[in-house]
């Protein structure tokens, strides 16, 4: 299993420095933010994926490509909410196949391991998506990293990949694992804050039923709280 492939990250130590440091702090906003922001993520997903597919499949549907594009790409911007559920389960299943394939490549039962691995992910949604958007962060981080070393002449970051990619697969899945850690402790810190709110509420709800909803009396207790 590797993250990084080389012949992409030719192409990518051509990009200009400016569309690299884009794709550096994409990165990074996935990989801490991934599951907080993840309406955001799945919608702009969504919506560039079906551009990009109405910008070239356009022709073949004897539509111009621009007009293609942007129907295509607000119908799946806007559907992409709606089809998460199923987004995940396919990605879950693709993800546990190619994990016991390379773990226990004698394990021949395909559709067995895809339907189970779809089912966990979705049982498991949150965690899940923690761990896909922190995956891909990782790799993003390790793509545009590379690149610009590349760019600016610290490494051949191509010839160094074909050496060190072992190394660099490993150091992907610590980088993921600490960002699923991060995503889910932070994730945690906030419905704990939101859940204290919603008590201090309630509470103050309680006290405006048995004071009077306005009293002076209420005012004074919930200034205190």
């Amino acid at each position: 299993m590797q993250f990084v492939d080389p012949e992409i990250l030719a192409d990518v130590c051509g990009l200009s420095p400016g569309i690299t440091m884009s794709g550096l702090a994409l990165g990074v906003a996935l990989w801490l933010f991934g599951w907080r922001w993840h309406r955001f993520w799945i919608v702009l997903a969504g919506t560039v994926l079906g551009g990009i597919y109405g910008l070239f499949e356009g022709p073949s549907w004897q539509t111009e490509p621009l007009v293609a594009a942007l129907l295509l790409g607000l119908s799946a911007g806007l559907l992409a909410l709606a089809l998460i559920r199923l987004v995940a389960f396919t990605a879950g299943g693709v993800v546990g196949l190619n994990l016991v394939q390379h773990f226990f490549p004698a394990l021949a039962q395909p559709l067995i391991v895809f339907l189970v691995s779809g089912l966990a992910s979705l049982l498991l949604f949150r965690v899940s998506l923690m761990a896909l958007t922190s995956c891909l962060g990782a790799v993003l981080l390790a793509y545009a990293g590379l690149g610009l070393l590349n760019h600016y002449g610290a490494l051949d970051a191509v010839a160094w990949l074909e050496q060190g990619g072992q190394l660099l697969t490993w150091v992907c899945g610590a980088v993921a694992l600490f960002g699923w850690a991060t995503q889910f402790l932070l994730d945690r810190r906030r419905r704990r804050r939101f859940h204290d709110i919603r008590q201090d509420d309630d509470e103050n709800d309680n006290w405006d039923v048995l004071l009077g909803k306005g009293s002076k009396l209420g005012r004074m207790i919930r200034k205190a709280g």
